[in-house]
C-alpha cells in the first residue's frame, strides 16, 4: 500500500510539472530576421571610388566592382510551420510589414517579427520589393513606410513613377572606376499622369521561398534567423552572367545615363531569381539560433 501510494503521488507530481511545463510556454515570441550582405563569404564594406576599405568583388567574367551604396526592400513575409501552415506577418501593412534593408545602417540588418505563435517553423518566405497591389506611393495608408523609404538617406520613390524602389545599389567598377547604378522596381504603363490608364508592366516583385536548416522553435525561445545575401550574384546569378559595359552599348549596362526595364530585369532575375527555376536568387539561410 505504502508503495502504491507512492506511486500516485510522483505520479501526480510528474503530471503537475508537465501541466506547468505547458502553462508555461507563451502562446508568441519574436523571431528576429538578420540580414548579412556579402560578396562570397565576406561581409560587404561599403566605399567611395577610392577606398582602400571597401570589399572588392570580382565577377564570373572577370569584372572587379565594389559598392558605395546598397538597400533593398524587404516585404510579404511568411513562416510556414511543420505542418504547412503559411502564418503571414502583416503582408498587406507596409507599416508593420515591410522595410528597408540599408547596408550603412546597421540597425536596419535586424527585423523583428513581433507575436508569431508557438510552433515549429521549417521556411520562410518573402518579397524582395513590394507586390503589385501595395506597390503605390500612398502616404495615407502607410505613412510611416513612405517616410522611411523617401527620406533623402534612403531614396527608394521613383521620381517619375508611382510605385517604390526595390532595389538601390551605386558602385564602381573596372581598374577605372567607372560609376555602377543599378535601380529596380516595378513598371507601369499607360499615359503619364493619368493613373486610370496604368497597367503592369515589367513586374520585378520577386518572391523568395527559402527553406530552414535548423526548425525555428518559437515559444520558451525567441529564435534568430540568419538570411546571407550574396551579392556576388549581381553580375555572376544563375540566370545571367553580366559585363558591364559602358553607355554607347546599352545592353547588360547599369550606368547612370542609361536605363531599360529589359536590362533591369537581369539584374532583376540574377538577385531574386527568375520567379519559376530559381526562387531563391541571391538569397540562402545560414543559421536558425533557437
Amino acid at each position: 500500500m505504502k508503495n502504491l501510494k507512492k506511486f500516485l503521488f510522483l505520479s501526480l507530481i510528474t503530471l503537475a510539472i508537465v501541466s506547468c511545463s505547458d502553462d508555461d510556454v507563451p502562446v508568441a515570441n519574436n523571431v528576429t530576421l538578420e540580414f548579412n550582405n556579402t560578396f562570397g563569404d565576406s561581409t560587404i564594406i561599403l566605399g567611395d571610388a577610392t577606398s582602400t576599405d571597401a570589399t572588392v568583388n570580382t565577377s564570373t567574367a572577370g569584372q572587379v566592382h565594389h559598392f558605395e551604396e546598397l538597400k533593398y526592400v524587404i516585404s510579404n513575409i511568411r513562416l510556414v510551420n511543420a505542418e504547412g501552415i503559411e502564418i503571414p506577418y502583416n503582408v498587406n501593412n507596409l507599416d508593420t510589414g515591410a522595410t528597408v534593408i540599408d547596408q550603412s545602417k546597421e540597425e536596419t540588418l535586424q527585423y523583428v517579427l513581433s507575436n508569431i505563435p508557438s510552433t515549429e517553423y521549417t521556411q520562410i518566405k518573402f518579397g524582395l520589393g513590394v507586390k503589385t497591389e501595395l506597390n503605390t506611393l500612398d502616404e495615407v495608408s502607410f505613412p510611416n513606410f513612405y517616410a522611411a523609404t523617401g527620406a533623402n538617406d534612403t531614396e527608394m520613390h521613383w521620381e517619375w513613377g508611382t510605385g517604390y524602389r526595390f532595389t538601390k545599389i551605386e558602385g564602381f567598377y573596372g581598374d577605372d572606376n567607372l560609376e555602377l547604378s543599378f535601380h529596380s522596381g516595378s513598371t507601369v504603363e499607360g499615359t503619364q499622369g493619368d493613373e486610370s490608364t496604368y497597367t503592369q508592366g515589367v513586374d520585378a516583385y520577386r518572391n523568395i521561398i527559402l527553406d530552414l536548416p535548423t526548425n525555428a522553435m518559437v515559444g520558451n525561445s525567441a529564435p534568430k534567423i540568419i538570411i546571407k545575401a550574396d551579392f556576388n550574384a549581381f553580375l555572376s546569378g544563375a540566370s545571367n552572367t553580366v559585363t558591364l559595359v559602358s553607355t554607347t552599348n546599352i545592353t547588360n549596362n547599369a550606368t547612370p545615363s542609361a536605363h531599360t526595364a529589359t536590362e533591369m530585369m537581369k539584374f532583376v532575375d540574377n538577385i531574386g531569381g527568375n520567379g519559376t527555376t530559381d526562387l531563391t536568387g541571391m538569397f540562402s539561410i545560414t543559421a536558425v539560433e533557437n
